[in-house]
């Protein structure tokens, strides 16, 4: 008997030791990307391919698309998000967040607020897409915004939407605090850009997707 209890411990230790840690939740923080499979997401627009693959979401373009987005199917208010992404130098990308997809909006085109995601480019600026087609912030962004986001690493997103009140950083940096109430609710949808008809692939790739919704 004491030989079975010993068994059964060692292999509930190893199996504990082989669950992902984004299988957990823990004060109030819940996973967004299940690690192997894109339950609870579906695709708006474009023909970009999405795959989960070793523990991430892989966005990869293809030639004459229009922006695609991968959604959650569930909507989001008052939250705090945060994500890892790396990005090809020469893909431009981004995360929408309370953003919609309504008939009686260009058939149906994603919009709504997205965090850029940009080598060189206004990384953790609040764009508005599809909608005032114009970057948010109240400033352009500056030399060392332009070199937040590292190219071929992985860079660390944290978002904080409360009310009207957005703010992000990159890489521990505050690049927005916005104040905006257009939309207060809405789905998070990770974006491959278009790339006209460029045939070879560019991707982006998301992991530690997890997400903190606020009473």
């Amino acid at each position: 008997m004491k030989s079975y209890s010993l068994l059964k411990m060692c292999a509930l230790v190893l199996l504990a030791g082989v669950v992902p840690a984004f299988a957990a939740e823990s004060n109030g923080w819940t996973p967004l990307f299940n690690g192997t499979t894109l339950d609870g997401w579906q695709q708006k627009n474009g023909l970009a391919h999405y795959d989960a693959k070793d523990g991430m979401i892989v966005g990869t373009s293809v030639p004459n698309s229009p922006n695609s987005f991968l959604c959650t199917t569930k909507k989001y208010s008052d939250f705090e998000l945060q994500f890892d992404v790396k990005v090809d130098k020469e893909l431009n990308s981004g995360v929408q967040i309370r953003s919609e997809s309504t008939p009686d909006h260009d058939k149906g085109r994603v919009h709504g607020y997205q965090v850029e995601i940009a080598v060189g480019g206004f990384s953790g600026g609040i764009y508005d897409e599809a909608r005032r087609g114009k970057f948010l912030n109240a400033s352009e962004p500056t030399a060392e915004i332009k070199n937040l986001l590292k190219e071929n690493a992985w860079n660390t997103y944290r978002v904080l939407c409360e009310g009207s009140h957005i703010q992000v950083w990159v890489n521990g940096v505050q690049v927005t605090d916005l104040t905006d109430d257009m939309t207060k609710t809405g789905f998070i949808g990770l974006q491959v850009h278009g790339v006209g008809p460029r045939t070879e692939p560019l991707t982006v790739m998301w992991r530690n997707l997890r997400i903190r919704e606020l009473n």
